[in-house]
């Protein structure tokens, strides 16, 4: 139970209190008003950075930093979990790249194999500028190539295609610019769409290379990394056995992890992936669904998962770690323009929290109270439509 201070009161009329009653599992049902005073101003004081489920990667660091291993980090975060090993390759949607071409730079080696009529072909390297995949009027796969005169076709294909190069990197060119990717570059898509997927097929490894430093710091302690390298291929495995296409089974932004390619790539994280070589955890034989965020902000976020529990985090909370604790300035005229048919806020209410924690934990029900409507939410609705970086949050008069 909370109470406000008279002065608080006069300005904010916060009132709080906490029954536990027949709620969503792991919550407890609130009634926590925040009035706004009349300046209209706003102080949202929250923990933490993501949805908080499995590794807190700012933990991870801090775990290390107090002596943890990278097995006694993931056996803290994912536990009940046993390590196994994973080989094989991924395939990946290179999700920036256009939908009708595969633009890739002349390199030696570099080849391009028409999968409907299982043939190679090497591509010769001498004025070309830059080789292509593409559809013609009649969806059929065509090979072009660039010189000095423009693009001019090469080939025509029976089936779908794609370029790979010994096992070298092949450079690929996106509207955003240039990126090398290992592995193999495929041009694949329905036969009735005019439309073609990018896809790096990459042995596993390799691809955790491009993962391990656009997700954590390469140059945390050893240990995080390691720890974040074993999360990052697991949660691959996972998706490998639910793939998102037809196609290929992950992406390569936030939506799944991010993944870069060999530009992404750091000797320091390079050493931990090798250093992990293979490992995954799984769970009932199966991979694990490792979920990571940045900061747990002190307690870990319960899934559908065993392993995935609720708990308290007491290694999230270092002096480096800059969203353990955060605040942010709001007004009543910020959230108005996101809800604008509430008219007139006049009171935010939180009617369930998950119930770990200061506060009692992440807001899981929202309820906007203003003169012509009463709007009520999801805490993740709320959080992203305000730029928040967790759901765990509070509110305070400025």
């Amino acid at each position: 139970m909370l109470t406000t201070s008279a002065r608080l009161a006069t300005l904010f009329a916060l009132v709080v209190s906490t029954v536990l009653v027949a709620a969503p599992s792991g919550a407890a049902e609130e009634n926590q008003n925040f009035t706004v005073p009349q300046n209209g101003r706003l102080v949202i004081h929250g923990h933490g950075y993501g949805h908080g489920h499995g590794m807190s990667q700012y933990g991870a660091e801090g775990a290390a930093r107090q002596g943890l291993s990278w097995k006694q980090i993931l056996a803290f975060y994912y536990p009940g979990t046993k390590r196994a090993e994973l080989r094989g390759k991924v395939r990946v949607q290179i999700s920036a790249n256009s939908p009708k071409t595969l633009t890739v730079s002349p390199r030696s080696g570099l080849k391009v194999r028409d999968h409907g009529a299982s043939k190679t072909w090497t591509l010769p390297v001498g004025k070309a500028k830059r080789w292509r995949l593409k559809l013609d009027g009649k969806r059929r796969t065509v090979v072009q190539l660039r010189d000095a005169n423009g693009w001019r076709t090469w080939r025509t294909l029976k089936g779908q295609a794609s370029f790979r190069a010994a096992g070298k990197p092949i450079t690929l060119w996106m509207p955003s610019g240039a990126t090398g990717y290992r592995g193999q570059l495929h041009f694949v898509g329905p036969a009735s769409s005019r439309t073609r997927y990018a896809v790096n097929v990459v042995g596993i490894n390799n691809y955790i290379r491009g993962v391990v430093p656009r997700e954590m710091p390469a140059t945390w302690s050893p240990n995080a990394v390691r720890a974040q390298a074993v999360a990052a291929r697991t949660y691959a495995a996972y998706e490998m056995q639910h793939p998102r296409s037809a196609y290929f089974q992950l992406c390569d932004t936030v939506s799944c992890q991010v993944y870069g390619g060999v530009a992404s790539e750091h000797p320091a994280s390079n050493a931990a992936v090798d250093a992990t070589r293979g490992v995954v955890l799984h769970h009932g034989g199966k991979p694990a669904f490792t979920q990571f965020s940045s900061s747990s902000g002190g307690w870990t976020v319960a899934n559908q998962f065993s392993y995935l529990k609720a708990q308290e985090d007491p290694y999230d909370g270092w002096a480096g770690n800059p969203v353990h604790d955060w605040k942010v300035s709001t007004t009543r005229a910020k959230i108005e323009a996101v809800w604008p048919s509430i008219g007139t806020l006049q009171r935010v209410s939180v009617t369930v929290r998950d119930g770990n924690g200061q506060w009692n934990g992440r807001a899981r029900t929202v309820v906007l109270v203003g003169s012509k409507a009463k709007v009520t939410m999801t805490g993740d609705d709320f959080r992203y439509r305000m730029g928040l970086r967790s759901t765990w949050f509070t509110f305070k008069a400025s």
